[in-house]
């Protein structure tokens, strides 16, 4: 028969068992959340691609609305020596450096981060400096683009890695991806970030059809830029992007001749509201 004497083994601060469920002592509340780690804004790395441009913002989210603390855009690679291709995957890719160059400016890491010093096409993963800040994570916000193998979306991606940026990703989106060998063809993905997929097809066409090729690549040939110009070409914007990231402030300045408009209508001295008023009552007067 069971005994019902207490055991002599339980501990001192266990609850009684003959109490009922309710009068049993609620068990310790769990620890708090770290008081530093409150309210730590996540980052984003948010791209977007329209027919003439791609737009890369590091991003976060408040209560308020989003906080963006940086930006880069393909129209601002003109600067760096690409005037021509600004949607294609070199370009995505140029973006990507910008932006995660221009982040970590902002953030004084630029130094301590410094990525991978050229384009290799190999997966490149930053890694934590010790005595220093740990690098800087942002997750890839790749909004209503198709996330297909060889996106130019991943693109961005291989080039904000390449700049130092922190991202969680896997190569298996990176063009060159082989899914039965589960392998990263690297060469290709060179060659890609270099352009080499463009001049292939530049040449191709050159000796299919001249008059086409005049037509399609009208932009390349006014530029003076070849087939066999791009992969030096891309290098230079690669370096250029590398040497200042910083974007340029445009001066503004009002159109010579112009009057500043007045946003605000100008107060009636009392004179003037009492000239007004005279002139009311005469013509009230006039009508009678």
């Amino acid at each position: 028969m069971r005994s019902l004497s207490p055991r002599s083994d339980r501990s001192d601060d266990a609850p009684p068992s003959h109490l009922p469920h309710s009068q049993l002592p609620s068990p310790p509340a769990p620890p708090l959340t770290t008081p530093t780690r409150y309210n730590t804004p996540k980052y984003r790395l948010v791209v977007r691609f329209s027919n003439r441009d791609i737009t890369c913002q590091v991003v976060h989210a408040t209560l308020a609305g989003d906080v963006i603390l940086c930006a880069a855009y393909a129209h601002e690679l003109p600067r760096y020596g690409l005037r021509v291709g600004l949607t294609n995957y070199a370009a995505a890719y140029a973006t990507g450096l910008l932006v995660a160059r221009r982040a970590l400016t902002v953030l004084g890491l630029a130094d301590t981060y410094a990525g991978a010093e050229e384009a290799t096409g190999e997966d490149f993963t930053v890694e934590e400096v010790d005595g220093a800040p740990r690098p800087f994570c942002v997750l890839l916000d790749t909004g209503l683009k198709r996330t297909s193998t060889g996106s130019k979306v991943f693109a961005t991606l291989k080039g904000a890695l390449d700049g130092g940026l922190d991202v969680p990703h896997s190569d298996k989106r990176f063009v060159g991806y082989d899914s039965v060998d589960k392998a990263l063809d690297t060469e290709m993905l060179q060659k890609y970030v270099l352009g080499g997929h463009v001049g292939e097809y530049m040449e191709e066409l050159q000796e299919e059809d001249p008059e086409q090729y005049q037509k399609q690549f009208s932009r390349f040939v006014k530029a003076g830029v070849g087939a066999e110009d791009l992969e030096a070409l891309y290098r230079g914007v690669h370096a250029a992007i590398r040497a200042d990231p910083a974007p340029t402030k445009k001066a503004r300045a009002k159109p010579a001749g112009a009057a500043a408009k007045p946003w605000k209508a100008v107060k009636s001295t009392y004179e003037e509201r009492k000239a007004r008023l005279k002139t009311k009552l005469a013509g009230m007067g006039a009508a009678v």
